[in-house]
């Protein structure tokens, strides 16, 4: 008779103090970080949009003794619309694989961080969609490997490059934020026209606040969140950043506000049932014909371009 195996003296069971979960911290997304939320308790609505150049135009007159004075006046357009479409995915726990779970496995509480992972990189997406693509904003620039002509510059990462001048002319607002992709980042860390100017101040590693001071900018946002671009069970599985080799400089306010522009604002339904501020809930329930648990997340947002002249994109910002 054979002698005895480890699997006929116990039972494997997964080990409690070891696990292995690639989970993404929070802060490598930017939808909630550049344009300011607006939490509403409708999931649609109008807003107003005063008329830009009313309010640059010149119109006062010289005014004659007893004449009136010269009338003025603004447009506002109440067409513009939003509407928090409802975004949504569960993951079911049925009854036996429940049953079999051992430490450091938990999976409701597993459940609930993959789809709150699952929820940044939708929210992530659609920001990309919506703010970080090529024909969206007034200013609207293309990097080239050389000779840039028109609305060309030279990409960053090409040497004589000059980013920093590149960003400053590119518009006639003053901007206050620079949303920045992972490949752009790292190359302008190491960028000399950004080292040169701080290597008798600094030591030497370019920071987002110090890119940010140099380029005269409140904030520098990197857009660092990965997803997996292979099918559920490919033979090899792929990743790349979401937010590409792009950059966005933009005017964004602080906060909403009555007449604040901003280049945009993002419409979260906050009145959904259980929502919270950012129109995001995740619950539980049973699914007895299943005989399954399921954990459900929902968001419910808008984001909408308000002011498409206070935003400047610069598409393949490197090789």
């Amino acid at each position: 008779m054979p002698n005895p195996v480890a699997g006929d003296l116990r039972v494997d069971q997964v080990l409690t103090n070891l696990s292995i979960a690639y989970i993404q911290n929070a802060t490598d997304f930017v939808a909630d970080k550049v344009f300011p939320p607006v939490s509403t308790e409708v999931q649609s609505d109008r807003y107003a949009v005063y008329n830009r150049a009313d309010f640059f135009r010149n119109e006062m007159q010289k005014r004659a003794s007893g004449a009136p004075s010269a009338g003025g006046g603004f447009r506002i357009d109440n067409t513009p619309t939003f509407y928090a479409d409802v975004w949504s995915l569960h993951k079911d726990i049925d009854d036996q694989t429940r049953r079999n779970q051992r430490q450091p496995v938990d999976l409701d509480r597993d459940s609930a961080i993959y789809l709150s992972q699952q929820a940044l990189i939708r929210r992530d997406k659609q920001w990309v969609t919506q703010y970080f693509s090529s024909s969206v904003w007034d200013i609207d620039r293309t990097g080239v490997s050389s000779g840039p002509t028109g609305t060309q510059f030279l990409q960053w990462d090409q040497t004589s490059s000059t980013p920093i001048r590149t960003i400053k002319q590119s518009t006639g607002f003053k901007p206050n934020v620079l949303v920045l992709g992972a490949f752009p980042w790292m190359v302008l860390q190491d960028h000399s026209d950004f080292l040169d100017r701080i290597k008798y101040t600094q030591r030497g590693m370019v920071t987002p606040d110090l890119l940010a001071a140099v380029l005269e900018l409140d904030r520098v946002v990197i857009a660092s969140g990965i997803e997996a671009t292979s099918a559920e069970n490919a033979a090899s599985d792929t990743f790349d950043f979401i937010a590409g080799k792009n950059a966005l400089l933009a005017y964004a306010a602080s906060a909403p506000g009555l007449m604040q522009p901003s280049a945009g604002y993002t419409f979260s339904w906050s009145g959904l049932v259980g929502a919270g501020p950012q129109g995001n809930r995740i619950k539980s329930f049973r699914m007895e014909e299943l005989e399954s648990d399921r954990v459900e997340i929902e968001m419910a947002f808008d984001m909408k371009q308000v002011a498409t002249a206070l935003g400047a994109f610069y598409g393949s910002a490197v090789a």
